[in-house]
């Protein structure tokens, strides 16, 4: 219906919508709904009723509704794209994303709006590729260049976001998310003032800031300070703000109170995600994996001189990222960081159910996948999803040139460090200690099976990389065809930002500060040291 010839109960409608008459609203739209039922108006005034009474399931059943009616309606695929994200559906708002752009690709505020949704998942390369699209479809809007900075600050191309901001900022001079991601930006880069200044402008238009203030504050070795902070905050502070909370209580020495406040922290975050970890599920899964029979044939290896992947594997926060930088630091090698494809090509190739040509397939799907993350210029580059060892049968079909290389660290070392960050990998294992433990102990069997039937990468062990540097960064290189670059020791000097939570430590000399961590917590770890301890042994650390 044209403007001119707006029904007269939509019109009393959106009358009512901006008197704010609620009833009217209602109203309206169920009388035009019962004479026209796919009234795409009547459905709008309809979700924006129920969104304002709180009713978000009731609103994305409407929107569904109008988009099943017209699947180009501009108002309907934004608004369920967004309430999906309010209400911490991630995949339910990306797949409502890319099935509205597939009926109107040249929408930007679709692009913008899955291009922001890669980006908070980490695939920053597709993200960053939908959020060019969007710029290119809108222009320089704000909400655009703000959001493709954040994503190029979280792929450490801190040059190329620095003057995406300050375009943002000029176009949006109070938008505060823009100056608190700007200040991220220069946290990271260690430009401690201008983090603070920009902090402060944020604040000033709204914007609660405290935590990531100390978190600058303690990034500049300030523990006490930046806890006054936390400690500061009014009310019940959020679950991120008591592991950082936690973090630095136990720098403090504090040990005990530290761990309450890692397992607060970890309880408001599972219940705000509502998420939680399926220790069944994971076992049958892995009981199919460990029964995969190959296939009789290998896919050819890439043609001399094509780029091709080494993978980095290991459970979080056992040192990937560490040998990540380590081996980005030599000439020959580029830092794909996370890369999802291995678990993508087990989706195209129904992993563990493998026919004769799913080498082949995953091998293509991985490397056209590689290409469109820029990453086939040169000869090698890395793939340190955390957890990818559990496809290491199809990675040695797929990839039988490829360098694998898996970090083990302690068990308990591993436990402590995944509880005390916010880390999504490992099937939501992460959020109750008990759970951690099960999912490493998982991995770890089906790791044994795979070693039973001859498949196993080159381990390297965190503590003898932090004990034997100079040696085990040569075994290092040798497994991956690498001449020793001096570079490769200096790997903290790596001006690559590192997108994980592992970016600070990764940027100061090699230490051992980490080494042993557990024994702090000796006591709280009692109840998982049982379904650890033949993990330990078998791995041959000391308990």
């Amino acid at each position: 219906m044209s403007a001119d010839h707006v029904h007269p109960l939509i019109q009393r409608g959106r009358d009512a919508v901006i008197a704010g008459d609620l009833p009217t609203i209602v109203a309206c739209a169920e009388a035009r709904l019962r004479e026209a039922p796919n009234d795409l108006d009547a459905l709008e005034l309809r979700a924006l009723a129920q969104i304002r009474t709180g009713d978000q399931t009731g609103a994305v059943a409407t929107q569904r509704a109008a988009l099943a009616i017209d699947p180009a309606c501009d108002w309907a695929a934004a608004d369920l794209v967004l309430l999906l994200t309010e209400m911490g559906d991630r995949s339910g708002a990306e797949a409502a994303a890319r099935t509205a752009l597939a009926a109107r690709p040249d929408t930007a505020d679709l692009h913008n709006l899955l291009g922001a949704l890669l980006s908070e998942q980490d695939d920053l390369p597709d993200g960053e590729r939908h959020l060019r699209r969007a710029l290119t479809l809108a222009g320089p809007h704000p909400h655009v260049l703000r959001n493709l900075a954040v994503n190029l600050t979280r792929q450490g191309r801190h040059d190329e976001a620095d003057p995406l901001f300050a375009q943002a900022h000029r176009a949006a001079p109070r938008d505060a998310e823009v100056l608190a991601h700007w200040a991220r930006l220069h946290e990271a880069r260690g430009d401690f003032e201008r983090a603070h200044a920009l902090l402060e402008q944020a604040e000033a238009r709204g914007a609660d800031v405290r935590l990531q203030r100390a978190v600058t504050i303690a990034r500049q070795g300030d523990d006490l300070g930046a806890l006054a902070v936390i400690d500061g905050m009014e009310g019940d502070p959020g679950g991120d703000a008591l592991l950082e909370r936690g973090r630095l209580l136990e720098r403090l020495g504090r040990y005990d109170e530290a761990w309450d406040a890692y397992a607060s922290g970890k309880r408001k975050l599972a219940a705000k995600l509502g998420v939680s970890y399926d220790a069944a599920d994971v076992e049958a899964r892995f009981e199919r994996f460990a029964r995969a029979r190959a296939p009789h044939t290998l896919a050819a290896p890439p043609r001399a001189g094509a780029a091709q992947p080494v993978f980095i594997l290991g459970f979080p926060r056992t040192g990937t990222t560490m040998l990540e930088q380590m081996l980005s630091s030599h000439s020959a090698v580029r830092a794909g960081g996370e890369l999802p494809f291995m678990h993508e090509c087990a989706a195209v190739v129904e992993y563990p159910l493998l026919a004769d040509d799913a080498p082949a397939r995953a091998r293509d799907f991985y490397l056209q996948r590689a290409k469109d993350y820029g990453l086939v210029h040169g000869a090698l580059f890395t793939d340190k999803m955390p957890l990818n060892e559990t496809w290491l049968p199809l990675i040695r079909l797929a990839f039988p040139r490829s360098p694998a290389l898996r970090m083990l660290r302690h068990p308990l070392d591993v436990c402590v460090s995944i509880f005390s960050h916010h880390m999504t990998h490992g099937e939501h294992c992460g959020y109750r200690i008990a759970d951690i433990a099960a999912h490493l102990a998982a991995v770890e069997a089906l790791m044994a099976r795979y070693a039973d039937a001859g498949i196993a990468p080159e381990v390297v062990r965190y503590e003898d990389f932090v004990s034997r540097q100079d040696a085990e960064t040569r075994r290092a290189l040798d497994v991956c065809g690498l001449a020793f670059e001096p570079a490769c020791l200096r790997f903290h000097e790596n001006p690559r930002h590192a997108p994980t939570p592992s970016y600070a430590q990764v940027t100061a000399p090699l230490n051992d500060s980490s080494v042993g961590r557990w024994k702090r917590f000796s006591r709280q770890l009692e109840p998982i040291v049982p379904a650890l301890a033949p993990v330990i042994e078998r791995l041959g650390y000391p308990l």
